[in-house]
């Protein structure tokens, strides 16, 4: 049964990303992508509030409005008789839409435009509306408790129509200004009131509207808002739903297949290169892809370095298990002597295979680790040979170096393990050189590389064969050499060490059409 991917790796922390939100490590990336975007929708639906703000705007202004249409009602009416009193209250409350009653200095009713001529509004039933009146109700009720909104008293006629009755005229009896109020009626559409002192002395009017035009107007500002959040909301969800089907399905696939990569051992078993993509996912299909096949190259490499190992070890633990049990069997000095040569000979050829098996072990894991610095290719074999030359290393043969000016032949690389590479090469082409033949080093750039070649007079490497000498326990040595001198793991070691430098190395032959063998070198120039 396959492990569940995302309890994996459960506690990473934070320092991953400085970025990182506590509050959402639990979370899938679509629940993430999900909540960032219907987050900026509920910003969005902030508007609700300025839809508040401005129906509260528009109230304030006809109260204000009522408060002036009013001082200009009560001036007009100070100075006439009372039939003109009455044409001009029909005239104003069918201009302004209102009722306008005038009461007595005792309280009492004396003039009411609804009594003189149509009245101009009606209050409306709700249970009379149809459905879709009561779902904007209840809307507004809703959003107003949302954006929390102050709290409207109901308007409601008074029993007794008086003056005491209404608090507008109340409030007014204590100043010569108009005084307003707003309530709401019985369908939640505001209702307008003000009231103010006549200035003759005779009493005091009273102006009351049913302002319908601001419901409707902020219904209507607020149906848009809806509409515009709705369809934002919707269209975010499906981009988000698609974000997230184009990230966190091929992230799913490529970590369920890293998974099959890690519990398999077939060589099938491959992570998904996804080369339709040309994006970050993409990229990182590939490079998953390419780092699984390079540790399967890896794995592969070390089993049969194993191997091989194995093999080239039994060869000499054989030979020195057959001498062993030769020493019980044999009574002849000098077969002894014989026997003990080869059980002293075999004793080092494993310690050096040992060694070296060892050291070809670590270099992968070394240049992985090692601090790449520039080096001077032309000093570094200058030094070299002159180090050969004083532990007399060449054996009789001439080495020609052609150094490059200072600073020419530079590389980014460990000193250390290329010097190791030359050294191997020299050994080499020192063993395969006739006595008195002749090594020749040059080094010079070419382009973006730097190219050292390393040629001897040898007999060469036969075309079919140069890439074998490269292989490990390779050993193919010149004739009359004693057997087992060489773990054949000097070039391989070499190799493994130029391409850790994002360099290569081969076998050309001798320029001229002369004998021997000419290595080739190319190593990235350093910037």
């Amino acid at each position: 049964m396959e492990p569940d991917i995302a309890t994996q790796n459960d506690r990473g922390t934070d320092s991953e990303s400085g970025l990182s939100l506590r509050w959402s490590a639990r979370l899938s990336l679509t629940t993430r992508i999900l909540v960032v975007n219907v987050l900026a929708i509920a910003l969005l639906a902030g508007g609700l509030f300025y839809l508040n703000n401005y129906r509260d705007r528009l109230t304030e202004e006809r109260l204000t409005q009522a408060r002036m249409q009013l001082t200009i009602i009560a001036d007009a009416l100070s100075s006439g008789e009372q039939q003109k009193r009455d044409a001009l209250i029909r005239q104003f409350s069918d201009h302004l839409n209102a009722r306008l009653r005038i009461y007595s200095p005792d309280g009492t009713k004396t003039v009411d435009s609804f009594s003189l001529a149509k009245p101009t509004y009606e209050f409306v039933d709700p249970d009379a509306e149809p459905l879709r009146k009561d779902v904007a109700r209840i809307l507004d009720r809703i959003i107003e408790s949302f954006v929390f909104s102050a709290e409207v008293p109901n308007f409601a006629e008074p029993s007794r129509d008086i003056a005491s009755e209404w608090p507008e005229l109340l409030a007014a009896g204590n100043t010569t200004d108009a005084v307003s109020s707003v309530s709401l009626a019985p369908d939640r559409t505001p209702v307008i009131a003000a009231g103010k002192p006549l200035q003759d002395g005779t009493g005091s009017i009273l102006l009351t509207a049913n302002a319908r035009d601001i419901t409707r107007i902020v219904r209507a500002e607020r149906s848009s808002v809806l509409l515009v959040i709705l369809v934002a909301a919707t269209v975010s969800i499906l981009l988000s739903l698609f974000l997230a089907r184009t990230i966190v399905r091929p992230i799913r696939k490529l970590a369920r297949a890293a998974v099959r990569v890690r519990m398999g051992r077939s060589d099938e078993i491959a992570i998904p290169r996804m080369p339709g993509r040309r994006d970050e996912i993409g990229q990182l299909s590939r490079a998953l892809s390419d780092m699984s096949a390079a540790l399967r190259h890896r794995i592969d490499a070390t089993e049969a370095f194993a191997a091989d190992v194995s093999h080239e070890i039994k060869n000499p633990l054989a030979s020195l298990r057959s001498a062993l049990e030769g020493l019980e069997r044999v009574d002849d000095p000098d077969l002894q002597k014989q026997l003990l040569d080869v059980a002293n000979d075999d004793v080092r050829r494993i310690d050096r295979l040992i060694n070296d098996i060892s050291d070809a072990s670590r270099v992968d894991a070394e240049l992985a680790r090692a601090k790449f610095e520039p080096i001077d290719i032309g000093k570094m074999l200058e030094q070299l040979l002159a180090a050969r030359e004083q532990r007399t290393s060449n054996l009789g043969v001439h080495i020609a170096f052609a150094r490059p000016a200072k600073d020419v032949a530079k590389v980014m690389g460990d000193g250390g393990r290329l010097e190791r590479v030359f050294s191997n090469l020299l050994d080499n082409a020192v063993s395969f050189s006739p006595d008195g033949g002749l090594v020749e080093i040059l080094a010079t750039p070419d382009g973006e590389e730097i190219v050292i070649h390393i040629a001897d007079q040898g007999p060469g490497v036969q075309p079919d064969q140069r890439e074998e000498v490269f292989q490990r326990f390779h050993s193919d040595r010149p004739d009359g050499e004693a057997f087992g001198k060489h773990s054949g793991l000097g070039l391989a070691i070499a190799k493994t060490i130029i391409e850790g430098h994002q360099g290569k190395i081969h076998i050309l032959d001798r320029a001229g059409g002369e004998s021997g063998a000419c290595f080739e070198i190319r190593l990235p120039k350093a910037p």
